[in-house]
């Protein structure tokens, strides 16, 4: 079985010493000591150890079953989904006014990232309760906050959003799910919705869906789109509830991975549904929910790779395999671990690196939306508006990456179900296809988000780098093996984004064919930025006399790591860039 321990000491690094919450003038901020924090993130690690983690393997082999038109989830779930709402988890960052604590959503990010690691499909029965809860608070009339709110908040009803269709899932101007007004102001919904994670389950009483659907006078499209909210269970005007609503479960999915949680085809046959936001701008609505899930895709594409690096770095240490070329490092047995072997140790060190340069870009990313919604920072908005594909797309794919390479350090045990590293990877896997495949974030990246708002945010991210840089190229300790290394990834970034000007309009191939390797150079900047400030930190913790200089000797170790041997891909994705669409489309369709 494996095991996940919360890495709460470089949490609380990230959140103290590097974003140093305690001092920011963002609302709420203020509040965030590290007795607070710490006292909130050990208390997540607890359940994530002793309840979470434990249940990851039943749900993976046990998965969601179809019963009689129910569906019923792995053994164990109901009293670990009990005991986090009792817990108040789900409640965690969301309005006072509903019966949440109010807090940040930078803790809540934190605490997702134990949660996610622990067991990611459970987790994902109340993270997409929180994006639905996310929709109807920012775009639901005061009825339906009264009415929803609450009980999405205490998880005792939980939430999904449906947009995929048999035909579309990315294109989805071509939905075809009609929604027919009716005299007493709610709408009839028909359609089929598939791959509807959480879609139905016995973990509580009701389930509200949001359904994008096509009203008419619409359109063609996706100007015509509108959202509905579609409870499993009509509420009464009391709060109760009522008759079960026209929706059923086709199917449950049998899945790569993620197996714990229910994925269902979702039938509508004339349910009765509720206009969310504005009539015919039901994408509006749906991207509030969609772009806090790419957040928490992006957390999750590395806190799987965070449990399954933990379990290899344990077996590297306990498995005797061969002797160290420089001598037998122990002696009195019959091999060497594996931690003695400089490929292992490359293979650890690239998950090391790249999962904390992750998490201390996600938790600023974090920040960066406290700082939008609490403050109203519109800075702040356009650079989170800019950073999300990447962090959604780059992170789960150096996720899934750094999954095998866990996997790969147990050899061929690590093929066998029984050690469990076979389900890290297929678990991994979905976060690059689900909540807009990464292709499409590369796309979105290159095709929307560089010239938004006249391309202030990249500008902004620039002059961010180029000013850390300047601020710290005093200090000798960090100049060579931090702050060159980051200036050369700048210049290699600007370059490509260069590029996209110059050539974008006359030839849009060569920007599209360049926006996967542009996703990956940005990437790779911005966790060499991340590096930068964590270094920085580090050091000033040294000179400070640290009570625990190991961690930020580790910490700086760690980092020279990543900038050495990571931030260089740099150029070579330039190179792919530069080399434009000419090698790319150069087979005709009839050629592969």
């Amino acid at each position: 079985m494996t095991q996940y321990d919360a890495p709460n000491r470089d949490l609380t690094f990230v959140l103290h010493e590097v974003l140093k919450v305690g001092e920011s003038d963002i609302p709420g901020y203020g509040d965030l000591d590290p007795a607070l924090t710490g006292a909130v993130l050990e208390e997540a690690g607890k359940i994530a150890r002793d309840i979470l983690a434990p249940l990851n393997a039943t749900g993976d082999r046990e998965g969601c079953t179809l019963e009689n038109g129910a569906v019923r989830t792995p053994d164990g779930f109901k009293a670990a989904f009990a005991a986090v709402k009792e817990g108040g988890w789900p409640a965690l960052d969301c309005d006072p006014a509903y019966g949440g604590q109010g807090m940040p959503y930078v803790l809540a990010t934190a605490v997702g990232e134990i949660f996610v690691a622990s067991n990611m499909a459970f987790n994902m029965y109340q993270g997409l309760t929180h994006g639905a809860y996310s929709a109807i608070h920012v775009h639901g009339s005061d009825d339906q906050k009264a009415t929803y709110l609450p009980k999405l908040v205490s998880c005792d009803w939980t939430g999904t959003m449906n947009l995929t269709e048999p035909h579309c899932g990315t294109d989805l101007g071509q939905i075809r799910t009609k929604a027919e007004p009716q005299a007493d102001g709610s709408y009839r919904i028909t359609g089929t919705k598939i791959f509807i994670s959480a879609g139905d389950h016995d973990l509580a009483e009701n389930i509200i869906h949001l359904v994008l659907a096509k009203a008419p006078g619409g359109g063609e499209g996706t100007k015509g789109i509108s959202l509905f909210i579609v409870p499993k269970f009509l509420v009464k005007s009391d709060g109760s509830l009522g008759a079960r609503n026209g929706v059923s479960v086709g199917k449950v999915e049998e899945k790569m991975g993620i197996h714990g949680n229910a994925t269902c085809v979702l039938n509508y046959d004339g349910a009765t549904g509720y206009l969310l936001g504005e009539l015919h701008k039901g994408m509006r609505a749906m991207f509030t929910m969609m772009n806090e899930a790419r957040i928490g895709v992006g957390v999750q594409g590395y806190a799987v790779a965070v449990a399954a690096y933990q379990n290899a770095v344990a077996y590297a240490n306990e498995r005797l395999q061969g002797r160290a070329v420089t001598g037998p490092a122990n002696p009195k047995g019959p091999a060497d671990p594996l931690i003695v072997h400089p490929d292992i140790r490359r293979a650890l060190m690239d998950q090391k690196s790249f999962i904390e340069g992750a998490r201390a870009l996600t938790l600023w990313g974090a920040s960066l939306i406290d700082a939008s919604h609490r403050k109203g920072d519109a800075a702040a908005d356009g650079l989170i508006s800019l950073l999300t594909p990447v962090i959604k797309g780059f992170q789960t794919d150096k996720g899934f990456d750094s999954t095998v390479q866990a996997q790969q350090i147990f050899g061929g045990h690590g093929y066998i179900e029984d050690t469990g590293m076979s389900q890290f990877v297929r678990d991994a896997r979905i976060t690059m296809i689900y909540e807009g495949a990464n292709g499409v974030q590369a796309l979105d990246l290159v095709g929307r988000k560089l010239a938004q708002d006249g391309g202030k945010p990249i500008m902004a991210f620039f002059e961010m780098v180029k000013t850390f840089i300047k601020e710290n190229e005093g200090d000798e300790r960090l100049k060579a093996d931090f702050l060159e290394p980051l200036k050369l990834g700048s210049k290699d970034l600007q370059a490509a984004a260069m590029f996209f000007m110059e050539r974008g309009m006359k030839d849009p191939n060569a920007a599209l064919a360049g926006s996967y390797d542009f996703m990956h150079l940005f990437g790779h900047v911005a966790l060499g930025l991340m590096w930068g400030r964590m270094a920085k930190a580090a050091l000033a913790a040294l000179d400070a006399g640290a009570d625990d200089p190991a961690f930020y000797r580790t910490k700086l170790a760690t980092g020279r790591y990543y900038m050495a041997r990571q931030l260089p891909a740099t150029g070579m994705h330039l190179a792919r860039i530069r080399s434009g669409a000419e090698p790319v489309m150069a087979l005709s369709a009839g050629a592969f």
